[in-house]
C-alpha cells in the first residue's frame, strides 16, 4: 500500500516519513479503503471493530434505547458515575459504515474518560438513505436528549455533540442547525478527523491520494453515497461551506497528519477562531485518517485520552 502513496515535496520515495512506526507496522492489517461495495466494506469494518480491546465497564450502566422519530431513532446510552453533562456522539465510517456496536469500544471510552453521558446515535445509513437522512436522525437524538435531561440525570446547559470522521462531519452539520434553527443549546462539539469539504481542493486532499484507509478515490466515494442526488452546496451537508461560522459553540478539533482530510479541519478552525468562536486545535503528527483504532501505540492512546479529557474540561 505505501508505494501507492503520492508522496509530498521532501519525503521519500515509496513511503511517507514521519509515519508513527507503531501505527506503521499495522497498515497491512487495515480493511482496503474501498466503498463500492457497501455490504463488504460494513462487515469489514466490524471485524476490525470488534479486534479493538474493549475497557472494563464494570461501573457504567449501559442502556439502548428508541428515540421517536420518522423513523425512529436508535442510540445506546453509556452513564459513567456522578455524570453531570452528556454528549450526543456519532460514529464513523463515511455515512456508509459503523452502527451502534461498532462504535462500542470508542464509546466506553469516551465516557469513561469524560465522565459524561454518551448517547452514541445509530444514524440512518449511505447509499440507501442518503442526505439528509442521518442528519435528521442525530438532530431528532440531539433533541430527544435536551427534553429527557432530567431522566439522564445531566444538565441540560451541558450537552455537547461529536463524532469521529463523518460523525465530526454531523456533529458540525447539527452544530449549525441548531444555530440556524433556534433548536436545542449546545455547549461544545467535539470533532475528531472530519470531514468537511465535498470539494477536496485542499493541499492536503490533493496530494495525500494513497495515504492509508483514506485516500482520494474512498473519499470520492464517500460523498457520491452521502450526498446522491441532493445539492452539494448545503453546509448541513458539507459544514466547510457554511458562511458564516459565528455563534457556533466552541470547538476541539483533531486532525491527523497523513490524511487528506487535514487541511480542511485546520482551515475550519481558523475560520472558527476567525469568527470569535473559542476553539482548540490538535494536529497529531505521524497519524493516519483512523489510526486511533490501533490503541497500543502510544499517539492512540495519548489521542483517545485527549478526546476524553477535552470534553471533561468542556462540560465541567
Amino acid at each position: 500500500m505505501r508505494d501507492e502513496w503520492r508522496v509530498p515535496p521532501g519525503r521519500a520515495a515509496g513511503r511517507i516519513v514521519g509515519m508513527d512506526p507503531e501505527l506503521e507496522a499495522f497498515i497491512p492489517f487495515f480493511p482496503k479503503a474501498d466503498l463500492s461495495d457497501p455490504v463488504t466494506a460494513r462487515e469489514n469494518l466490524a471485524k476490525l471493530a470488534a479486534s479493538v480491546p474493549v475497557p472494563d465497564v464494570a461501573d457504567m450502566e449501559i442502556e439502548d434505547r428508541t428515540v421517536p422519530a420518522d423513523p425512529d431513532v436508535p442510540v445506546r446510552i453509556y452513564r459513567p458515575r456522578r455524570a453531570r453533562g452528556a454528549i450526543v456522539w456519532m460514529h464513523g465510517g463515511g455515512f456508509v459504515m459503523g452502527n451502534l456496536d461498532t462504535e462500542y469500544p470508542w464509546a466506553t471510552r469516551l465516557a469513561d474518560g469524560s465522565g459524561a453521558v454518551v448517547i452514541s446515535v445509530g444514524y440512518r445509513l449511505a447509499p440507501e438513505h442518503p442526505f439528509p437522512a442521518a442528519l435528521d436522525d442525530v438532530y431528532a437524538a440531539l433533541t430527544w436528549t435536551a427534553e429527557h435531561a432530567a431522566e439522564l440525570g445531566v444538565d441540560p446547559e451541558r450537552i455537547a455533540v461529536g463524532g469521529h470522521s463523518a460523525g465530526g462531519t454531523l456533529a458540525a452539520a447539527t452544530a449549525l442547525r441548531a444555530r440556524d434553527q433556534d433548536g436545542p443549546p449546545i455547549r461544545f462539539q467535539l470533532l475528531n478527523q472530519p470531514s468537511l469539504d465535498d470539494r477536496q481542493q485542499s493541499w492536503s486532499a490533493r496530494n495525500f491520494t494513497g495515504t492509508p484507509w483514506m485516500t482520494s478515490a474512498k473519499l470520492a466515494q464517500v460523498w457520491r453515497h452521502y450526498l446522491a442526488a441532493a445539492a452539494a452546496s448545503s453546509p448541513y451537508a458539507a459544514p466547510a461551506r457554511a458562511e458564516k461560522l459565528s455563534g457556533l459553540p466552541p470547538a476541539y478539533l483533531a486532525t491527523a497528519e497523513f490524511c487528506p482530510n487535514r487541511d480542511e479541519g485546520i482551515e475550519y478552525a481558523l475560520r472558527l477562531l476567525q469568527s470569535g468562536v473559542p476553539v482548540e486545535l490538535h494536529q497529531w503528527s505521524g497519524t493516519f485518517h483512523g489510526s486511533q483504532a490501533i490503541v497500543s501505540a502510544e499517539v492512540s492512546q495519548r489521542q483517545l485520552t485527549e478526546l476524553g479529557g477535552a470534553l471533561h474540561r468542556a462540560l465541567a
